[in-house]
């Protein structure tokens, strides 16, 4: 969900009146790069379990969710936008590799490739799109704690230099603050405007002064996870971006859902409500929602 969105983002894509929720799964598999497979499970059942999740969001006023499942981690485009055409929310899905968790995710072209050859491959399935005409609308790769080895480098070079050519979005799931920093370093060498970049689970870094940090580039500080549990340090995060006039660089969702495959009945899967009815009450009555 966006805290006021200015700048690249709401002058490429301005959003619908409602609300976006800018980090959410329908899906995930966690089997690895080498065994993942649409075989793995049904997607009428991932159907029927998360259509009235949408359901429910599109009630609460939400009109796009950023579905944020990278390719090799269960990416099904058909099925969001299955589930986009009954529920009536926008279903983006994205291109780009996931480098985190040691590496389990990448395929084995991923190690070979150079990032120009990698950055290629993002910017043929952007302008051809996945599968029936579906196209990707932003890039999410992933990296693990700074610093960032030369793979989990090349990956985010390759992202920049496919945000650059194309203009979309790139969200990088990332460990902790010194990645981020380490990523703004790569985009400005790759000649990537820093206002492209989405810091994923900013939320994680505990220094709050690294948040500013970011936003003052002209990044933006994503505060996903959001749930009962987190609700009140993802308060003072934004509390803390707000006193440094940083709040319009927010961004605000909850990371849920997540059939999981291979787990029955694709284990819990967690609905999208929480931010509406129980999160954004409590901000501040002056702060843009």
């Amino acid at each position: 969900m966006e805290m006021r969105r200015r700048d690249f983002l709401a002058a490429l894509f301005p959003p619908p009146p409602g609300s976006t929720l800018v980090h959410e799964h329908i899906l995930v598999d966690f089997i690895g790069a080498d065994k993942v497979s649409p075989s793995r499970y049904d997607p009428d059942e991932v159907y029927r379990l998360a259509l009235p999740k949408l359901k429910e969001i599109a009630q609460l006023g939400c009109v796009r969710l950023h579905e944020c499942t990278p390719n090799f981690l269960g990416r099904d485009p058909r099925l969001l936008r299955r589930l986009a055409d009954a529920s009536g929310v926008e279903i983006w899905t994205n291109t780009g590799l996931y480098a985190a968790r040691d590496f389990i995710f990448l395929p084995p072209y991923a190690r070979t490739e150079t990032a120009n050859q990698l950055a290629r491959r993002f910017i043929k399935e952007a302008k051809d799109g996945l599968i029936d005409g579906i196209k990707p609308r932003f890039i999410k790769i992933g990296v693990d704690r700074g610093p960032l080895p030369p793979l989990s480098r090349k990956l985010v070079e390759a992202a920049a230099i496919a945000s650059r050519e194309t203009g979309l979005p790139l969200a990088s799931h990332t460990g902790n603050g010194p990645a981020a920093l380490e990523q703004l370093e790569i985009l400005t060498e790759a000649k990537c405007p820093l206002s492209h970049f989405v810091w994923v689970h900013a939320q994680n870094e505990t220094n709050l002064q690294v948040h500013a940090q970011v936003a003052r580039a002209g990044a933006w500080v994503e505060l996903d996870g959001i749930n009962p549990r987190s609700a009140d340090h993802h308060l003072r995060c934004l509390q803390s971006l707000s006193e440094a006039n940083l709040l319009s660089k927010a961004l605000i969702s909850q990371d849920s859902g997540w059939y999981h495959v291979g787990e029955p009945n694709g284990g819990n899967f967690r609905g999208y409500s929480y931010i509406y009815t129980d999160f954004v009450p409590r901000l501040p009555a002056d702060w843009p929602k």
